[in-house]
């Protein structure tokens, strides 16, 4: 049995680390030349926030009434079935691990100008990497409580180099020109007679990016089965990481506009090296390397944390062998999940091309994944789910909140089948895979449930 040893500051660091990735240093690039004007790409950020609050209190009440180890695959297995549990999981595990590789890659690309005049070589940076991956792999063997206080420590760093980003606006050093910027028209909608619907398809492929990096914090409810007093840590711990979430991505796009310039941002190839050498100067670069690194292996950590959870669950239900959910009895850590992902990490090193396309398919599904996630707040409530034991976290505003979430991940899902039809299509083809594999195992094994499991 797990024992409960996440608190209050423990989860709300969790919810910032999953979501909290590499995105607010490169997505702002990406949504200034889909919004074109300075409104709208302001407006895409708020309204990603709004939402992804409106998606924290949804999760934070599936978290107080589920609250179980691995919950990100269960409550899709309780509330549809073990099949769209796993495809959903098995494409979430897939580009974690991918994600978790390239991240880290970035990560060495930073520290290897230390070592290296030009760009790091491939072995340098696979090493690194590899080297990452195994020390973090020895700290969560040491145990849950032993990974979250160094993930608070790395957590707490990545938040400093926000803050320290949001002080560039009081910088000295000259932003270097961007020759290409004005070449750059202010606003394609301006000259369109279709300005509202312009204004509608600008705002909705600006939110694609918005809201992956805003994701990840749905995956805290891996941790439900950790958690002490779930019923008051898990709806507290979701919503002030959200909250300091939307107020660090404001803050910092608000400096980003500021400094870099709207027309420069929409175009810049290193906000953050930009903004680091406005405050510091030369030096500011050094820095940089270093509070990027410590960053990223955050984001390596917090992955090796929650993944592993989920395996945990569908070894649980009898979709991955026993062996996948066995504790170590000293440290009680997920022994060969971990195992098992922190291998997949080092074999995507290998296949990186293949890896990103992947990682493309992946973000159609992930809507489709939040979406039905968010709904079974729906099939919880009607079933009554937790309301016989300790009392339970009741969103206010019921069922607007937990609506507007679903209707936004819909919009965003048709944004990308509008915007990259390809990736959808391959996105679907591979969750339909999946699905053939789960009832091609379903039909060798014995006794895998026909249904999710049932709670008290």
């Amino acid at each position: 049995m797990s024992q409960k040893k996440l608190g209050l500051f423990d989860l709300t660091m969790i919810v910032v680390s999953l979501t909290v990735g590499m995105g607010i240093f490169r997505t702002p690039v990406v949504v200034a030349s889909k919004a074109g004007a300075p409104s709208i790409f302001f407006l895409t950020w708020l309204i990603g926030g709004l939402v992804a609050l409106c998606g924290a209190l949804t999760y934070a009440e599936i978290g107080s009434r589920y609250p179980v180890t691995g919950g990100y695959f269960k409550i899709f297995s309780y509330g549809y079935h073990p099949s769209l549990a796993f495809a959903v999981n098995c494409i979430i595990l897939l580009s974690n691990a991918a994600s978790t590789a390239i991240v880290a890659v970035i990560g060495a690309e930073y520290i290897g100008h230390f070592f290296y005049a030009g760009p790091p070589p491939e072995v340098f940076k696979q090493g690194v990497t590899i080297g990452a991956v195994a020390v973090f792999y020895v700290i969560n063997m040491l145990g849950l409580k032993m990974s979250s206080r160094v993930q608070n420590f790395l957590i707490l760093v990545k938040i400093s180099l926000i803050l320290l980003l949001l002080l560039s606006v009081f910088g000295t050093y000259p932003v270097p020109a961007n020759p290409s910027a004005h070449s750059v028209p202010v606003s394609a909608i301006s000259q369109s007679s279709s300005a509202i619907l312009n204004f509608f398809k600008a705002l909705g492929i600006g939110l694609i990016a918005v809201s992956f990096t805003y994701g990840g914090y749905q995956q805290s409810i891996n941790f439900g089965g950790e958690v002490k007093e779930p019923a008051r840590i898990m709806p507290k711990g979701i919503t002030y990481g959200i909250v300091i979430i939307i107020l660090l991505y404001l803050s910092v796009n608000f400096v980003y506009v500021k400094v870099i310039g709207f027309e420069h941002l929409k175009t810049a190839d290193s906000i953050a090296a930009i903004l680091i050498n406005h405050l510091f100067g030369p030096i500011g670069e050094n820095i940089l390397r270093v509070l990027m690194f410590l960053s990223v292996l955050a984001y390596v950590n917090v992955l090796l944390m929650s993944n592993p959870r989920v395996m945990f669950a569908m070894s649980e239900e009898g979709i991955l062998p026993a062996i996948f959910k066995k504790r170590t009895r000293r440290h009680d850590v997920i022994l060969y999940s971990l195992t098992a992902f922190s291998l997949a990490i080092i074999i995507t090193l290998l296949f990186s091309s293949t890896v990103e396309k992947i990682i493309n398919y992946s973000i159609f599904l992930d809507c489709i994944g939040m979406s039905t996630s968010a709904a079974t707040i729906f099939i919880l409530r009607r079933r009554k789910v937790g309301e016989g034991g300790e009392n339970i976290y009741r969103m206010k505003f019921f069922p607007l909140m937990p609506l507007i979430f679903i209707l936004a991940y819909t919009l965003v899902a048709v944004s990308i089948v509008i915007d990259d039809p390809s990736s959808a299509a391959y996105g679907a083809g591979i969750f339909a895979c999946f699905f053939v594999i789960y009832f091609a195992v379903k039909r060798k094994a014995t006794g895998l449930p026909a249904e999710g499991p049932r709670p008290n």
